[in-house]
């Protein structure tokens, strides 16, 4: 807890159960609350893990996709009546001691939602992302800045911060099950005029931390300029997207 704010964790996984037990184990449970685990009906040992950690565990009976293990996350989260939810990917890829700073980013700093940059720390190469995977990083970054008139280092971090109001107040369940989710709630949270932050945060590419294949991130990144498109015909009145509408 923050200035009295309730903090919970919430780890989207799949297929997380050689990397899990790390990652639980570097969260400062001295300042969060709770810690909640939706496993997407892996086929591994994930939810044992978690169960043999202690960790609350959501699992889904068949595999629903990355956007909808979020929104079972974010459900289960305001059901306990948090106050500032970080979702941190279970694979070890990130850092879970940025959490007390990504914390006090809200709780103190007036920040509605905070987003871990790996652009800014200059390290995602050094970290082992993959270079095709940087350049469109850059790229798509470049795009969805100049259509939603931001000015973000990346639009693409799996870990983030949130204040429960914006979870109550983002039509979130409108939004895809697949991984452009995290696009299209950027783009909810700019639309709807909440305050986004950012931290610099180091990122570990290595086997067991989770990524998509070449034709998967080609689908999302077709799937993030048709969000950035939507979300500038929207604002301008030429387009009317569900998700975008409260």
């Amino acid at each position: 807890m923050l200035n009295n704010k309730k903090i919970v964790v919430v780890l989207p996984a799949y297929k997380a159960e050689k990397t899990l037990e790390k990652t639980y184990k570097e969260i400062p449970l001295e300042i969060v609350d709770e810690v909640l685990l939706v496993d997407d009906a892996s086929p591994d040992e994930t939810i044992k893990v978690a169960e043999k950690l202690g960790i609350k565990t959501f699992p889904h009976k068949k595999n629903l996709g990355y956007g909808g293990n979020q929104k079972t996350c974010y459900d289960k989260a305001l059901e306990i009546n948090a106050d500032i939810i970080i979702m941190l990917h279970p694979d070890y890829q990130y850092t879970p001691t940025l959490i007390p700073a990504m914390a006090a980013m809200i709780a103190y700093g007036g920040y509605d939602m905070v987003l871990a940059s790996r652009i800014l720390v200059k390290g995602a190469l050094k970290g082992g992302m993959p270079l095709y995977k940087f350049i469109a990083n850059r790229f798509l970054t470049f795009t969805e800045n100049l259509l939603l008139n931001a000015k973000l280092s990346e639009y693409h971090t799996g870990y983030r911060a949130y204040k429960a109001d914006v979870l109550k107040s983002i039509p979130y369940h409108k939004n895809s099950d697949d991984f452009v989710f995290d696009n299209q709630f950027i783009a909810q949270v700019m639309f709807f005029g909440f305050n986004i932050g950012e931290i610099s945060c180091p990122a570990r590419y290595f086997d067991e931390a989770s990524s998509i294949n070449f034709k998967r991130s080609v689908q999302y990144g077709l799937g993030v300029l048709k969000t950035a498109v939507e979300y500038f015909l929207t604002k301008r009145g030429f387009l009317h997207k569900d998700y975008l509408t409260r």
